[in-house]
């Protein structure tokens, strides 16, 4: 019985063992054909590349949204930089590419276009990317055609979508679902109009400058229109890192708006540092406060504008992030003034400063439109009977405050419901949009690459610790003793010293610098690529500079003795 038993067991199983070897072969052949047929899809032939081509230069320049990489030919040289040009998204917005890379772009082509070796080939600018890799990728080459083809935006666009008809528009950096959609065609636009006012010229373009100071420990700052709008990240009471996200107070920033004409300062956020901080430096300063994320009202935007309109100089202006309201005003400035579209306005901005305008405020922007472009007829023609000598005035508008945006009359909002406005719980206790925005923009700097640097910026970051140790002891002596200064003639001393001595860690006397290193290479690297002066040590301006340096240098040496006698009792406490 068991031998039986176990032959029928043996053949059983043979039985299963055939059955399973024929089902397996089928599947095994149909998938070696699937593999042939992909791989023979996947091989292009120039007559495949040609037909997804669209020629931008007769028989030199085409692009091309392609499946895979193509190698150059003998006939053709082809490109791609998917991977070299990468947006830093905050969220889910991927686009448009900031204002450097396409500088790079731009370069990187016209070399191809006037090599030699090139001469002979056809060039092929090709993205095999995803759809949002293919919207940058043609939003790159139409902003080529319109400035160095000098292609209408609407020829350049009609082109791209010969080919493929289906790019995905832009969206902003907010978190959720997107509001309003930003199209290739508005961001073509936005650059014909740049380089129309003169705000787009990349013979005055420095590409380093711009990547130095985006980066959150430079500044996080960016030139909206050059010579008048400078958007930038919000000081904070004292220069220190927190949370690992470089905080920077206003005297950080001083020496870059003296070199570059900023007259004006204008915070839209809580009130986070003294405004007398700017204002004992010589600089106007107001504040126009409106919650993290809204829209800011009638009011707001009328003393906006009044106030850019009659600035001497330059406007600096920031929220927290420096995106989001900061974005919102800049926009209306430039409907009114320059009768830019809401979607060329936020277009630019973005192209300018990535993650501006965001969630409801696109909606906003576009709302204000018309009446913005109807506004600035009225402002340019007061503006032209001035000129002409019909008006005696000063500040026009400035004393049309009763007028709302919408034409209405209201009654100015009283001071009781501006100070509930600074109220606001969320920003004053919680995490803001702007936080996070911010938090996000330093995070993904720290993991790319930061760039090449320049010898002198090299200079300042190799600094000893022995030397920053004997700055910082002369910058808090400074702000130990208490002259009888003008504090206009030392603000940019004392305001150093304050910097300084309250982002010395408590262990720096005898302990650790990697902190402190760290600290100081935040706050020098504001000042390394415009100025020659000492980072720490800013010159004051004004008629009394001489006498200020003097007294200021007075104090320092006199005081040396208690600036150190101060740091030893620090060190003990902690």
């Amino acid at each position: 019985m068991k031998r039986k038993s176990e032959r029928r067991r043996a053949e059983s199983k043979k039985k299963r063992c055939a059955a399973h070897n024929t089902e397996a072969e089928p599947n095994s052949d149909v998938y070696i054909e699937i593999t042939v047929m992909f791989r023979s899809v996947g091989k292009m032939t120039a007559d495949d590349v040609s037909r997804r081509s669209v020629e931008f230069i007769k028989d030199q320049l085409c692009f091309a949204i392609l499946q895979q990489k193509i190698k150059s030919t003998a006939e053709r040289h082809c490109f791609c930089i998917d991977e070299e040009l990468a947006y830093e998204n905050f969220y889910a917005d991927f686009g448009p590419l900031n204002l450097a890379m396409f500088y790079r772009f731009c370069c990187k082509l016209t070399k191809k276009l006037k090599s030699i070796t090139l001469s002979r080939k056809k060039i092929i600018f090709y993205t095999c990317g995803d759809q949002r890799k293919q919207a940058n990728a043609a939003y790159l080459i139409g902003s080529y055609a319109v400035m160095h083809l000098k292609m209408m935006p609407e020829e350049a666009y009609s082109l791209l979508v010969s080919r493929n008809s289906m790019y995905i528009p832009f969206r902003d950096a907010s978190f959720g679902t997107c509001l309003y959609n930003l199209n290739i065609l508005d961001c073509l636009r936005a650059v014909y109009k740049a380089l129309q006012y003169g705000w787009l010229d990349f013979s005055n373009f420095d590409v380093e400058e711009y990547e130095h100071y985006e980066r959150a420990e430079n500044g996080d700052l960016n030139w909206i229109i050059p010579g008048k709008f400078l958007a930038f990240s919000g000081p904070h009471p004292k220069s220190k890192i927190e949370n690992g996200y470089p905080l920077h107070a206003p005297e950080a920033y001083i020496p870059y708006f003296r070199k570059h004409n900023v007259t004006t300062v204008i915070r839209l956020n809580k009130k986070m540092y003294d405004a007398r901080r700017f204002t004992d430096s010589g600089f106007e300063h107001h504040d126009l406060f409106f919650v993290d994320g809204s829209t800011p009202n009638d009011s707001i935007v009328r003393k906006f504008l009044n106030i850019c309109e009659n600035a001497e100089g330059a406007i600096a202006v920031h929220c927290k992030a420096g995106l989001g309201r900061t974005g919102t005003l800049i926009g209306c400035y430039m409907m009114k003034h320059y009768r830019l579209t809401a979607a060329e306005a936020i277009a630019w901005i973005r192209i300018c400063r990535p993650g501006s305008v965001i969630g409801p405020q696109q909606n906003f922007v576009e709302e204000k439109q018309n009446f913005l472009w109807a506004e600035g007829d009225v402002f340019r023609e007061k503006l032209n009977e001035q000129e002409n000598g019909k008006m005696a005035v000063t500040r026009i508008l400035s004393g049309v405050d009763d007028i709302t945006i919408n034409g209405n009359n209201k009654n100015r909002a009283s001071n009781k419901e501006e100070m509930e406005l600074y109220n606001d719980d969320e920003e004053r206790n919680g995490l803001t949009q702007g936080d996070k925005l911010r938090a996000l923009k330093s995070k993904r700097q720290s993991r790319s690459s930061t760039g090449s640097l320049s010898q002198e910026e090299n200079k300042i970051h190799t600094r000893s610790s022995s030397q920053s140790l004997s700055r910082a002891i002369l910058q808090v002596s400074a702000q130990a003793c208490k002259t009888s200064v003008n504090p206009l003639t030392v603000s940019d001393h004392t305001d150093g010293s304050k910097r300084t001595r309250t982002s010395l860690p408590a262990n720096i006397v005898g302990g650790s610098s990697l902190c402190h290193t760290r600290l100081v290479r935040s706050l020098g690297n504001l000042h390394v690529v415009t100025g020659d002066r000492d980072p720490m040590c800013c010159e004051p301006c004004g008629s009394h500079r001489d006498a200020a340096s003097a007294t200021a240098n007075t104090g320092t040496f006199i005081n040396l003795n208690l600036a150190q006698v101060h740091l030893q009792s620090l060190h003990t406490q902690s």
